[in-house]
């Protein structure tokens, strides 16, 4: 018998969880508020766990096609002097394959060829979901991954937890040359990154207090070491991605539920579908330890694998949904909890404290 879902939510978490559950034999359809996907071009580390996540999705070669490796990053101080080398060597070491980066454009387009090589899962756009019970009649299940904002989250457990902000707002943008040096430079209250994309162009990002503004951006590192100026000197404003810091707060009981309404409000004879929740709707988190995608892929693979191995019927998507969260939860929620952590201890104005730790980390 066809099980039925609907994602609500077009981005990575939400197209990996499409791919899973058309592969697990799901009859599955999308939703996303946008009238167009997003296409902006920030870059993204992929670790060796979501790469391999990737790889069961069928998705992998097409992510290695368009990705650079991650090597030889160090953490630097304003002036350029080295602090402390991020640990990529270590990872490449014990997972046998590096960190790679990835622009956003090009991991989208690999979900979207692995979800449109089916040639029957619907992606309907402009559709904004304000009814996950009418929603969720007649499916099997409703997957919200439509971000911080979470619709489905709301519907489901209330507003308790939601969108809170960290005081700093992040500028983000990729320039057209190859810097000679990557990592990221801590100042004092802010923090400037430098990485590799693709041959040819390097993706940067800046974290500064809110109230800066982008004709002040340039200003607030004009002091630091090269190429940081000259990073921004080569880069449009125009073309320049602003967001506010937020994550999730406090932390959800629980990425799944059965049904939240009382007895009384289901209409007789009626079974809603159970809801469960991945990525951003989940756990968004500061971008600190840059696992924001990692963990939409990993959740997206843990709930379809789950799902895959569950024996038919509302029983076994439940036992499936309790395996989920089971896998997933706490170790999403413990990597938010390291994520924020870490940028308090980056944007802090305490930097002689700050750096005298973080040079006694290993090399």
């Amino acid at each position: 018998m066809t099980r039925t879902a609907t994602v609500v939510g077009a981005g990575i978490g939400g197209l990996a969880t499409a791919i899973g559950l058309r592969r697990a034999g799901w009859t599955v359809t999308v939703l996303e508020r946008r009238t167009e996907l997003e296409r902006y071009g920030a870059a993204f580390g992929i670790h060796p766990t979501a790469q391999s996540a990737l790889d069961r999705l069928g998705v992998g070669d097409a992510l290695r096609d368009h990705a650079v490796p991650y090597r030889d990053a160090h953490i630097r101080t304003p002036d350029g002097r080295p602090m402390a080398r991020l640990p990529l060597e270590r990872i490449e070491s014990k997972a046998g394959r590096p960190e790679l980066l990835i622009s956003r454009p090009y991991l989208l387009d690999a979900l979207l060829a692995g979800l449109d090589a089916f040639g029957d899962v619907p992606i309907k756009l402009g559709e904004r979901v304000t009814d996950v019970d009418a929603l969720a009649a007649g499916q099997d299940l409703v997957i919200g991954a439509d971000g911080i904002r979470s619709a489905v989250r709301t519907a489901r457990f209330g507003d308790r937890s939601g969108p809170r902000r960290v005081g700093t707002v992040a500028w983000i943008g990729i320039a057209d040359f190859e810097s000679p040096v990557h990592g990221e430079t801590w100042g004092s209250g802010r923090f400037f990154g430098l990485t590799p994309v693709e041959p040819g162009r390097t993706n940067w990002y800046a974290t500064v207090p809110e109230a800066t503004t982008a004709e002040e951006l340039r200003a607030s590192f004009a002091g630091w070491h090269d190429p940081i100026p000259r990073i921004l000197d080569a880069t449009d404003p125009a073309t320049w991605i602003r967001y506010e810091m937020r994550h999730l707060y406090p932390a959800l009981p629980s990425f799944v539920s059965a049904d939240a309404r009382p007895a009384s409000h289901v209409p007789t004879g009626a079974r809603p579908a159970p809801v469960a929740l991945v990525g951003d709707a989940a756990h968004a988190m500061t971008p600190n330890l840059g696992q924001g995608a990692c963990t939409a892929i990993l959740d997206a693979d843990a709930l379809t694998r789950a799902l895959a191995a569950a024996p038919p019927g509302p029983a076994g998507i439940a036992g499936a949904l309790r395996a989920y969260d089971a896998e997933r939860r706490r170790s999403a929620q413990r990597t938010a909890l390291g994520s924020r952590t870490l940028h308090r201890f980056m944007s802090t104005e305490r930097t002689r404290l700050r750096d005298a730790a973080v040079r006694l980390l290993p090399g």
